[in-house]
């Protein structure tokens, strides 16, 4: 057997497959549910009750879409152009990194400091990319490598330096920055909880990205190169010089992930800063077919599974492994409707 493009898909596979993978993922989880010896119907109530089922929960799931919100626009910007970007984590932590040394070492007053912690971080994700983009567009080397390798290159040097100078003197021998000034810190959108204006500037980016994709010329070389690089560059489009402007973009973008957990959120640096939320991402732009609006839906559905999932632990008694299952399961079941949407089976 052998895999043969489809031209021009119908609009019932296109949406029909993605719909099967999701129900797929319902039926997974629904098993899992019943081997742990609990009622799928009440597991996925709980999972939903969890979610939204007050204004705390609704807003904390909305907390925790918001560093997905970035680093699914991160991966979705560079798998756009087949720019393979698996080092989001570490982009993550380079742009948190410039927040902390910024906002505790620059002693700029609160308006002055934002917007440059801001401008630090998406500098220092962008020139984290930059090296694996140029080592593929100029040697050839895999950037799946090199970008997977940079995770635990940036998370063993910022042990480092929470072990040493950047560790704060107050924190009891924890290995922990210094906390940033209260003034150089994102305002929470509703007082009393932990819901902050990052969330409001993951949407700003989302806007922005679907703009750029499909309103100017960028966005265009983009997709160009993604579709195929040889017939782009036959057409006159440098698409090495488009990598590198995709690599930027989407280094920046996983950077300010990092900003805002720091900013909006910590107020100072961690090794746990991040569970994984680059790599996350990866899961959310998928969802969400590398669209960019389709990535805010997505983030929010992620993080809900994960918020309901802690509620729905502690009233079912279910681990919460099975949210980390149940998104595995669903990016399995995406990629295998996607590439069903594009490729028929035929034998031969």
């Amino acid at each position: 057997m052998r895999l043969e493009p489809i031209a021009a898909p119908t609009h019932a596979r296109t949406l029909g497959l993605p719909a099967l993978a999701v129900a797929a993922t319902v039926l997974v989880a629904a098993l899992l549910a019943m081997l742990a010896g609990a009622n799928p119907a009440q597991t996925f109530g709980l999972i939903v009750k969890g979610a939204v089922g007050s204004k705390f929960a609704a807003l904390e799931t909305l907390n925790r879409a918001t560093p997905l919100i970035f680093t699914g626009l991160a991966i979705a910007v560079a798998f756009r152009a087949k720019l393979w970007n698996i080092g989001a984590e570490a982009q993550l932590y380079a742009g948190a990194l410039m927040t902390v040394l910024i906002g505790t070492q620059a002693g700029l007053p609160g308006p002055l400091a934002l917007p440059l912690m801001a401008v630090a971080a998406i500098l220092a994700g962008a020139l984290v990319l930059l090296g694996p983009v140029l080592l593929k567009t100029r040697l050839g080397v895999d950037e799946v490598v090199t970008t997977l390798l940079l995770n635990f290159i940036m998370a063993l040097f910022i042990s480092y330096l929470l072990e040493g100078p950047l560790k704060d003197p107050m924190g009891m021998g924890w290995p922990k920055s210094p906390a940033l000034p209260r003034d150089a810190r994102l305002p929470r959108i509703v007082e009393g909880l932990r819901l902050h204006w990052g969330f409001a500037l993951a949407l700003i980016c989302a806007a922005g990205v679907w703009v750029m994709q499909t309103r100017t010329t960028l966005g265009y070389e983009i997709r160009a190169v993604g579709l195929n690089p040889q017939a782009a560059r036959f057409a006159g489009i440098p698409v090495g010089r488009v990598l590198v402007k995709t690599a930027l973009l989407s280094g920046g973008l996983a950077a300010l992930a990092g900003f805002s957990e720091v900013a909006g959120l910590k107020g100072n640096l961690t090794a746990d800063l991040s569970p994984g939320f680059g790599y996350t991402g990866i899961i959310v732009a998928m969802l969400a077919l590398l669209h960019p609006l389709g990535v805010v839906v997505s983030a929010q559905f992620v993080a809900g599974i994960f918020v309901g999932a802690d509620s729905m632990s502690r009233a079912a008694e279910v681990p919460t492994y099975i949210a980390d299952i149940l998104l595995a399961a669903a990016l399995l079941f995406m990629v295998l409707a996607i590439l069903l949407t594009r490729f028929r089976v035929v034998r031969g």
